[in-house]
């Protein structure tokens, strides 16, 4: 039989016969070592408490977040990132919990450099989980959202986990001039080995409606379009991105990730710096729906999804899918 293609001279089906060849030419690879695994932290011990709207993660004690982080840190992953659940009665509208050095955050820090100092400590630098209105700011009488006050407290924030021993401060709150401000403190106070990641382009996103159930925080008014960035702007990322560079950011990240492979794509052509993006809850919580009612296999596509974002260029992500992709990975 006579088949038309006999000399054809390039056949690309060569480069995927076998699993060791598609291995051997894949491009772009994951692994444990490129996932931060978040935390959501409460006080007590021995308790897990589920998310309703995040299946699969549960609110945590110190005792049993060591458990996981050590099972974690085992199969490669070299970092976690650390979320306080805090207690209402301390809530207030100055937030003064969030810089309490014998605090939850702070006693989390030190126990976990003192049990696992070989781990990648990182943690959430932001006001809504200790603010009676839920903003990442402080607030005037009129409602708008102070920056430079609330900077102020962004870096006694930062200092306090220097201080506990954290490795990486990271600001998640948009607002203007906190990486410069927080680096310099953090240098005059001798804590110039401790890094920062921030949070770059974080876009004002309806992806968050689970971690805030997660963290207990509910906004009181208003929304945080304000500080957050517009959905529409790829520029403004890349200015935000340029300047927290130049304020002295160790890592820079977008978030959320899948719905912004470009900002992270452009980006890359821009930096030569670290660049993270955070696989948000509500991308874990779409996947694990679909999961849930049979339409989808829930690791296949977070290791799918994980992988485009690495594609697109950035080098770390934070994902509540952690294990999962754990399981693809090891396979």
């Amino acid at each position: 039989m006579n088949h038309t293609l006999t000399s054809l001279p390039v056949r690309l089906r060569r480069n995927r016969k076998t699993k060791s060849i598609r291995r051997l030419l894949q491009e772009t690879t994951l692994s444990p070592a490129d996932l931060i695994a978040p935390f959501f932290l409460i006080e007590g011990s021995n308790k897990k408490i589920p998310i309703d709207r995040m299946p699969g993660i549960e609110r945590i004690s110190l005792d049993v977040l060591l458990k996981e982080a050590s099972w974690l840190h085992e199969r490669g992953v070299q970092s976690i990132c650390l979320f306080p659940v805090i207690n209402p009665s301390l809530k207030t509208n100055e937030a003064e919990e969030a810089w309490n050095a014998n605090g939850l955050l702070a006693c989390a820090i030190k126990t976990l450099k003192r049990e696992l100092p070989d781990l990648c400590i990182m943690a959430d630098v932001a006001l809504d989980p200790f603010t009676l209105h839920g903003h990442d700011g402080l607030v005037n009488e009129n409602g708008e959202i102070l920056n430079d006050e609330t900077v102020d407290c962004l870096v006694r924030m930062s200092l306090m986990q220097a201080n506990a021993g954290v490795d990486f401060v990271a600001p998640s709150d948009m607002m203007d001039g906190r990486v410069a401000a927080i680096r310099r403190a953090l240098d005059q106070q001798g804590y110039e080995h401790t890094g920062i990641l921030a949070y770059s382009a974080k876009y004002a996103s309806a992806l968050y409606a689970p971690f805030r159930e997660a963290l207990n925080v509910q906004l009181q008014f208003g929304d945080k379009k304000t500080y957050q960035m517009d959905p529409a702007n790829v520029r403004e990322a890349l200015l935000e991105a340029e300047l927290d560079e130049q304020e002295g950011a160790d890592i820079l990240m977008v978030k959320p990730a899948t719905l912004y492979l470009d900002v992270i794509a452009k980006l890359r052509q821009q930096t030569k710096k670290t660049i993270a993006a955070y696989h948000v809850s509500g991308e874990y919580a779409m996947v694990m729906a679909a999961h849930e009612l049979g339409y989808l296999h829930a690791p296949s596509v977070f290791y799918e999804t994980l992988l485009s974002i690495k594609r697109a260029g950035a080098d770390l992500i934070f994902t509540y899918a952690i294990k999962q992709a754990l399981t693809e990975i090891e396979r």
